[in-house]
């Protein structure tokens, strides 16, 4: 796939993707890069705001296998995995598979469910494989988890633990629509539901194709210690009671790669890293003498952090 032909077909996935949800393009952005990159999503916000919409839309935009689990509290582990049971027909015990074996999984509501069906996820999200019964099921490529939580209603929730939050690559806050973009989804769902008549306009295979060009984006000395920098800056602050891991420097690399190839270039910048330095550090920071949740004062520390930290030259990017 040429750099024309990648530039249609994500031009064309984001113009799908925005006749029905408006005004998120911020927030489509970051979930195709969380797609690019291989990696997992939260879409966080009150209900209404459009964040089951968003992952519907993006689903039925890629021509590729999708389910969707609804979180509750009976949930159990083995209706999201998947069990073995014996066929009485055949004399044999069988696999009847999960949802979690498709490519793109919706799960709606991941705070409802018990922290033991949540965790059925982990192996799933880390190594794209599930375990039932002692025998090991790869997962289809590409995989990604889409979930959705409710941040203000806390009455029958179980707050995800750190070791869930994080597997996922970002964590995005919908907002609220501008009165203009609020006219726009009145008008534009008063008739019918354009989400319905959604086509895809991409492959399987050429998502594939996407992500294989990820690894390959140059990033210079610099900017890897430009990361470095600030993911090291939140360990050692004084308010920070845990800082972001290796993972997370890790998954914030991986995400600037996959930025540059979402904007046509072959190398990062350090505007690809600081776009992305919130949705992916946030909610892996634990404050002192506070929430986990208080994203308000985690996302000012980290913007009083990033203005402390130099920014490579553009000399020293040139000599790369």
């Amino acid at each position: 796939m040429d750099k024309q032909s990648r530039e249609l077909k994500l031009s064309a996935v984001i113009n799908n993707v925005s006749s029905v949800v408006v005004g998120k393009e911020k927030v489509l952005e970051q979930l195709l890069i969380a797609l690019l990159a291989s990696g997992h999503i939260i879409l966080e916000d009150v209900p209404g705001t459009g964040k089951t919409l968003l992952a519907k839309s993006l689903a039925r935009t890629i021509d590729c296998q999708v389910r969707r689990i609804q979180f509750t509290a009976d949930l159990l582990p083995s209706d999201v995995t998947g069990i073995n049971f014996y066929n009485q027909l055949d004399g044999r015990f069988e696999l009847r598979q999960g949802p979690v074996f498709t490519n793109i999984l919706l799960a709606d509501e991941l705070n409802r469910a018990t922290p033991r069906t949540q965790s059925s996820l982990l192996e799933c999200m880390e190594e794209r494989q599930v375990t039932i019964d002692g025998v090991t099921h790869h997962l289809d490529t590409p995989f990604i988890v889409i979930a959705t939580q409710n941040p203000i209603d806390n009455h029958g929730t179980f707050p995800l633990p750190e070791a869930q939050l994080d597997r996922f690559m970002m964590c995005v806050t919908m907002g609220y629509p501008t009165k203009d973009e609020e006219q726009s989804i009145l008008q534009r769902f008063s008739a019918a539901n354009p989400l319905e008549t959604l086509q895809t306009v991409i492959s399987k295979q050429e998502i594939t194709q996407l992500q294989s060009l990820v690894p390959k984006v140059h990033a210079s000395s610099e900017l890897v210690r430009y990361i470095i920098d600030i993911v090291n800056a939140t360990r050692n602050h004084p308010d920070i009671a845990f800082g972001v891991s290796p993972r997370g420097s890790l998954q914030l690399l991986k995400a600037s790669q996959a930025r540059a190839v979402l904007h046509g270039r072959d190398y990062i910048t350090p505007d690809d890293v600081k776009a992305l330095i919130k949705p992916i550090l946030a909610h892996r920071i634990l404050l002192r003498d506070t929430f986990r949740g208080e994203n308000n004062r985690v996302g000012e520390l980290l913007d009083h952090l990033i203005a402390e930290i130099p920014v490579p030259t553009e000399a020293a990017l040139e000599s790369r």
